[in-house]
């Protein structure tokens, strides 16, 4: 049995195999609200084979989306619109886990594949962004920096978002303080401007996400419980890996279970794009900390997914874009590294198109 295709249990939850769904945002909601989008998106990887589905960034509140079509769960209709799909995923043997979120200063802006860019005025159903300074993200509008009790209503919206995803039956939560977003942004000296104690040194600008991790810890139960970073902005003078490994330890003392391990997104920067570009990250906060590890990042190739767990670089990799082009990319893994059809436990209604079995030598 390869690595890849080895179980992890994380907290008292087995997962099937290591090769995970990463969040993708979607930007197909109402008001919020999952729709046959995102059970169709999600379903046919929980059908394809991956042990974990993580959701697209779900907000804790309205103006904590990245775009008014973001989905979120900050409110019972939307927990329950979860659910049915939750349900789905669970029928498939898979785990499913919901990604909460604050966009920060990079909320209220267009979708991607919009003729517009930037900030989405109120006009146009925009809002003002929030972040933990006035310094505006290239190409958005200024945003309004928090105040000290709407920093603590933050704290309370993501311990109440994973009340909800606990009802909805998620498996995981995991914490998106990643690629520019509110929690990265207190994280970063250069996107957090603060002087009071949500600023600072390395210790106040990371009060924010601990108080977050406490919050949902107390109100989550003996689930896991991931976090999302950027490993570094790839800028001189931002985040960085020695920040990261340092913020690792507290994270884990603090009761998280696996760092989702990403980068950049805080602001332009020349990143080296290239296979496993982020893998070095993962390894280096594994080899200092020891605690679970997720690589992601141009992750495309079987055995390439299979090395790094076997480097030790990472515990468990995940897939995006390559996901979108393949929903079922673990079967075919399987097949390439050297798994039967037997090994894998495809639907019954698609085992007529499973992988044939390898010819042995000679024959």
């Amino acid at each position: 049995m390869s690595l890849l295709f080895s179980p992890l249990t994380l907290r008292g939850t087995t997962f099937a195999n290591r090769v995970w769904l990463a969040p993708m945002c979607q930007y197909s909601a109402v008001d919020g609200v999952p729709n046959d989008w995102h059970l169709v998106h999600l379903g046919s990887r929980a059908t394809g084979g991956f042990g974990l589905l993580l959701t697209e960034a779900a907000a804790v509140v309205p103006e904590g989306r990245i775009s008014p079509q973001d989905a979120g769960l900050w409110n019972d209709n939307q927990a329950d619109s979860w659910s049915r799909i939750v349900d789905f995923v669970h029928g498939q043997g898979s785990r499913i886990g919901v990604q909460l979120a604050h966009a920060g200063r990079k909320a209220s802006t267009y979708r991607p594949w919009s003729e517009t860019s930037g900030t989405v005025p109120e006009s146009d159903g925009g809002w003002t962004a929030v972040g933990p300074s006035d310094l505006p993200f290239v190409g958005y509008e200024a945003p309004r920096t928090l105040t000290a009790s709407q920093i603590a209503d933050v704290v309370q919206a993501f311990a109440d978002a994973a009340i909800r995803a606990a009802r909805a039956g998620f498996d995981v939560v995991e914490i998106h303080a990643a690629h520019g977003y509110l929690l990265h942004q207190f994280l970063s000296p250069r996107s957090n401007l603060r002087t009071d104690s949500y600023g600072g040194d390395l210790a106040g600008r990371s009060r924010l996400l601990l108080d977050v991790v406490h919050a949902v810890r107390a109100v989550w139960g003996e689930k896991p419980l991931f976090v999302r970073l950027s490993g570094t902005d790839w800028v001189e003078g931002g985040w960085d890996i020695e920040q990261t490994t340092e913020l690792a330890g507290w994270l884990a003392a603090a009761g998280v279970d696996l760092i989702d391990m990403s980068s950049g997104g805080n602001e332009p920067a020349a990143i080296p794009v290239g296979p496993n570009y982020q893998v070095p990250l993962a390894a280096e906060v594994k080899r200092r900390v020891g605690i679970p590890i997720g690589a992601v990042g141009l992750i495309t190739e079987p055995q390439q997914a299979e090395q790094i767990l076997d480097d030790g670089g990472a515990d468990v990799v995940l897939l995006a874009r390559a996901a979108l082009r393949e929903p079922s990319w673990p079967f075919r893994a399987a097949h390439e590294l050297g798994l039967t059809h037997h090994d894998i436990d495809y639907p019954a209604q698609y085992t007529r198109g499973s992988w044939p079995d390898p010819v042995p030598a000679g024959r």
